[in-house]
């Protein structure tokens, strides 16, 4: 725990974080991985480039020195932190390295008048204590992991049994392991990391899990970007060569409940929503599934879930297309998911458990329109792909 003298230094330095933080840490990311390549693999250099990393380091940060009094108000924050680090596999030799190039920015961007040696080293005892906490915490996954049936430490590789394309942009890759051991019981939500080598340079990345766990193997569902270094090399791949996986992880997961499901997704948002999907139909709650696409030709999964429909009255399902031609499958709605059309796709009562996942413009205006229409915010549960942001 910090003393008093720490705790009021490194809260005075909050107004700098709301005006400068995406400096500060835009800064420490350039020191850090031009000095330590080391840690480039468990960065994504399209959100390096994009500024979403800054931004969301950024907002960790100042969130940090904000409730250094009671670091209880971070909600789940520490928990999406700790699953990405995780599934990507931060080890605490990594954190070191971590804090040296924060305090080094702090000195650098807020100067030494303002970033005292007084200010340093409250903020280097903030920084370990909040390292204890995530280092004391991964650990504690990576060790259950390990021991639980099917489970593993570290890189395991597996061998792509199959690919099946799910449409013009998404193809699906079923993982077996290379070793022909079981693996591990995923929930439906969680993600898988990956590890891969790309001419020559180690890369990770994080994929959802999109079918229900089985024992045997893994499903993910990767949409090929135009640009994007690993979804390409991924398609590119065939049946039968290999890769490197780290254990499932991640918190927006399907939490056991009576109440009615709302499933929505947009674009490849649909991957995690599909093993939720799956789980929810081994009970009787009834379960709303709304997914949106650019049109019937990127549209994934649209045979398999009107199978599902088929075979569980308990199961609604809505498509809205934002373009259509009129020679595809017939969509529910064409155009934006507007408000009006959402408040005729749910439930008539709106005491329901609402999960969604998309493009964070998508996420931000369903977030708006489910609290309009009733649903309570505590029920309402989303994720990002890439780095968190702030969904106003």
């Amino acid at each position: 725990m910090l003393c008093a003298e720490k705790r009021a230094l490194i809260k005075a330095t909050v107004p700098l974080l709301e005006s400068g933080g995406e400096a500060l840490t835009a800064h420490f990311y350039r020191l850090m991985l031009s000095e330590h390549p080391e840690v480039r693999p468990l960065f994504n250099q399209a959100h390096q480039a994009s500024g979403d990393q800054s931004r969301a380091l950024a907002n960790g940060v100042l969130m940090y020195a904000k409730h250094i009094d009671r670091l209880e108000q971070l909600g789940g924050l520490v928990s999406q932190i700790v699953n990405k680090h995780v599934a990507l596999q931060v080890l605490p030799e990594h954190y070191p390295i971590v804090g040296s190039c924060l305090l080094r920015a702090i000195r650098e961007v807020l100067g030494s008048e303002v970033a005292t040696d007084e200010v340093i080293a409250a903020w280097a005892a903030a920084y370990q204590q909040l390292a204890d906490i995530l280092i004391g915490t991964e650990e504690q996954i990576y060790s259950a992991t390990e021991e639980a049936p099917g489970g593993w430490r570290g890189a395991r590789r597996f061998r792509i049994a199959r690919k099946v394309s799910e449409s013009a942009e998404i193809t699906s890759f079923y993982l077996q392991p290379e070793d022909g051991g079981a693996v591990l019981a995923h929930k439906p939500g969680q993600y898988i990391g990956l590890r891969l080598v790309i001419d020559g340079q180690e890369v990770r990345r994080n994929y959802s899990l999109s079918a229900a766990s089985n024992g045997s193997e893994y499903r993910i569902s990767v949409k090929r970007e135009n640009g994007g270094l690993v979804s390409n090399a991924l398609h590119a791949m065939s049946e039968g060569e290999t890769l490197e996986l780290f254990a499932p992880a991640g918190d927006f997961t399907l939490e056991p409940s009576d109440k009615p499901l709302v499933l929505i997704s947009g674009g490849v948002g649909i991957t995690p929503t599909l093993a939720m999907l799956e789980e929810a139909l081994r009970t009787s709650r009834p379960v709303h599934f709304i997914h949106c696409a650019r049109n019937a030709g990127v549209h994934a999964f649209r045979n398999a879930v009107d199978a599902l429909a088929e075979r569980h009255g308990q199961l609604k399902r809505f498509y809205c297309y934002e373009e259509h031609q009129g020679d595809d499958a017939e969509p529910d709605g064409i155009g934006l998911l507007t408000e009006e059309r959402l408040a005729s796709w749910l439930p008539r009562e709106r005491d329901v458990d609402a999960y969604f996942l998309g493009p964070k413009p998508f996420m931000a205006a369903i977030r708006r329109q489910l609290k309009a229409l009733g649903v309570p915010e505590q029920q309402t549960r989303y994720e990002f792909f890439g780095p968190a942001a702030a969904l106003e």
